[in-house]
């Protein structure tokens, strides 16, 4: 099971979880009237909104610290994930409804750019120190 946690690429995983929060988000308030005919109206639950960011968070700040622990030691890609999480409160607690459509998906957006700017850190990381 270690091997397995090692060798899974933390970072495509978040990218896919993040796009998938920010796709979510996006076309919600779109598909919301018809989501009970598809019966998918789960979707619209503020359970599964809190479980998607609170796995986009935990994978996160996983595979980003992961990085620069081991490899790049550079801030950059925490930053950004950082900032995608700013993003994403502010449009949970603006008192103005229509930032929330806005502010939401930019902030999914903005933690994948964090996941990809780390794995791009990782690829042109001249050392693997993984194996120091």
């Amino acid at each position: 099971m270690k091997t397995l946690i090692k060798n899974m690429n933390l970072d495509k995983l978040g990218i896919t979880a993040s796009t998938l929060c920010a796709v979510h988000c996006a076309a919600l308030p779109f598909v919301m009237t018809v989501l009970p005919l598809w019966g998918l109206d789960f979707l619209a639950n503020d359970a599964v909104e809190i479980t998607m960011i609170a796995l986009s968070l935990v994978l996160g700040i996983w595979s980003l610290a992961r990085g620069y622990r081991s490899q790049h030691h550079s801030i950059r890609p925490l930053f950004i994930l950082i900032c995608g999480f700013i993003l994403i409160a502010s449009g949970h607690f603006l008192p103005v409804a229509h930032f929330e459509a806005i502010l939401i998906p930019l902030g999914g957006i903005t933690i994948a750019a964090a996941h990809f700017t780390n794995l791009r850190m990782l690829k042109n990381c001249p050392i693997d120190h993984q194996h120091d």
